[in-house]
């Protein structure tokens, strides 16, 4: 990222992109635009199949649907953006499109971030205390809940700053507890809880299904908080504009590719949805 400015005040950004017009940069660009309609047919498909087949209207489908409805917004926030950049040959962006493009970054960031909390809580109570689900997770209780660069991003942008910017570092670290860390906590201890439990289990099969059960939201969440951690909690020292470019690349296009391929691969119940969709099987005979 670079910056353009006049005599008086700073105009623009100058987005400098994430490839370079050159085969290899091409096939990447091509991929990456595969991953985005990729993961807008997925997220849009879990979002139809959960909304349209009774047997998925749980609280954790619920937590997923939204979960979906994140993603989407927050690849659609990036991707065509930088693709028409990419192709146009440069990118520029207004000081305040820039300010917009953060603010609606880091507020699905920080949704996601508390959306994983509680779809640990979720799992936790329904391994837990699974008699007292249905209370617990009501329906209200879950709307209650619901809370060098190729796209503005802040320690890009910060490197920018000729004055001292240590403050704002500041900042962005306070924020990062509250966004990143405290919802962390919250998914950590849940799984803590969910083990204690599944190792007083004395069905092997009952522990088997637990384990099943939480596999898919771990795999999205070391995704997700891995990256997101790389990103926002290293001092700004230790940040490189290519290191951060492919580490935002990651949870800005290639988790919400994959979070409805873990779930879906990994469901039966989503599957099964899907295949009463397309009609390739029929009805559940308790329906």
């Amino acid at each position: 990222m670079a910056l353009m400015k006049n005599q008086t005040h700073i105009s623009h950004f100058i987005l400098l992109g994430l490839f370079n017009h050159t085969p290899l940069h091409l096939l990447l660009f091509s991929i990456i635009m595969v991953m985005f309609l990729v993961a807008l047919s997925g997220n849009g498909l879990m979002i139809l199949l959960i909304n349209t087949d009774s047997r998925l209207h749980s609280p954790m489908y619920f937590f997923l649907s939204w979960l979906s409805v994140m993603d989407l917004m927050l690849i659609s926030t990036i991707v065509p953006r930088m693709a028409i950049d990419y192709l146009l040959g440069h990118g520029s962006i207004s000081f305040t499109g820039c300010g917009l493009q953060i603010l609606f970054f880091l507020t699905l960031l920080g949704d996601e971030c508390f959306l994983l909390a509680f779809m640990a809580y979720d799992r936790y109570v329904a391994i837990s205390n699974p008699l007292r689900y249905a209370v617990v997770m009501s329906r209200r209780v879950c709307w209650l809940m619901e809370i060098d660069h190729f796209f503005c991003d802040i320690p890009a942008v910060l490197k920018l700053a000729c004055a001292d910017t240590s403050i704002y570092e500041a900042l962005i670290y306070v924020c990062c507890i509250l966004m990143l860390l405290l919802p962390f906590s919250v998914i950590s201890v849940s799984y803590l809880l969910i083990f204690v439990t599944v190792l007083r289990m004395h069905s092997a099969e009952g522990r088997k299904k637990a384990f099943a059960t939480c596999s898919s939201h771990m795999a999205v969440i070391s995704l997700f908080y891995g990256a997101a951690l790389i990103t926002y909690m290293r001092p700004q020292t230790y940040h490189s504009s290519k290191q951060d470019k492919v580490v935002s690349a990651f949870y800005t296009m290639i988790t919400p590719m994959l979070n409805p391929l873990i779930y879906s691969l990994r469901n039966k119940e989503v599957a099964g949805a899907l295949k009463k969709l397309l009609g390739r099987c029929p009805c559940g005979g308790g329906q």
